[in-house]
Order: structure tokens, then sequence, then C-alpha cells
């Protein structure tokens, strides 16, 4: 397997309890697909974007870790772009060491 780092922004006026929700989600989609989930990074949460993304100037940053088959990254990739609560996301593999 390999080592993945997530990092998506949700829209602003999420609930918290529909952010825990979405991240259930895709550790779901992580475990689902054999991969497995590491951790999350500290000291994100909601931040002012550097420019308007569909008319929101804040979003709510999520950076995870995250070991994967490439199934695991289709499969993310393809529920993130159709769910409107996603305002970008971005899954870059990490060097083995």
């Amino acid at each position: 397997m390999r080592s993945y780092e997530l990092m998506y922004i949700l829209q602003p006026e999420l609930t918290p309890e529909a952010i825990e929700a979405i991240k259930e989600r895709i550790k779901g989609i992580i475990t689902n697909t054999g991969g497995e989930f590491e951790q999350e990074a500290d000291g994100w949460g909601k931040r002012r974007l550097a420019y308007e993304i569909n008319d929101y100037r804040e979003g709510y940053y999520v950076v995870w870790y995250f070991k994967g088959q490439p199934e695991t990254v289709t499969e993310l990739d393809r529920v993130m772009k159709i769910s409107e609560t996603f305002l970008r996301h971005m899954i870059l593999r990490l060097d083995e060491q």
C-alpha cells in the first residue's frame, strides 16, 4: 500500500455534526477499499480562503494521512467531485521512506 495525504475544504456553514458525518463517510471509503486511516493533522479548522471559491470566502480545512491502493484514491476523488459540500480537494502520494 502507498501513503497519501488528503486535504479537502468544506463549506463554512456546515454544522459540527455534518462535518463529523462527512469525516466518517470519508473514513468509511478509505477502509472499505482496503486502506488504513493513519492520522488527522491538527490545527486547521475554519480559515479564510486566499481567493473566493464558489462565492465562499471561508472554508473548513481537513488534512489526513492514510495508506491505500490506487482504487482508494479513485473512489475518494469521484465522491468529492460530485458532492457540493467539498469546495476543493487534493490527494498527494507521499514518498516511501
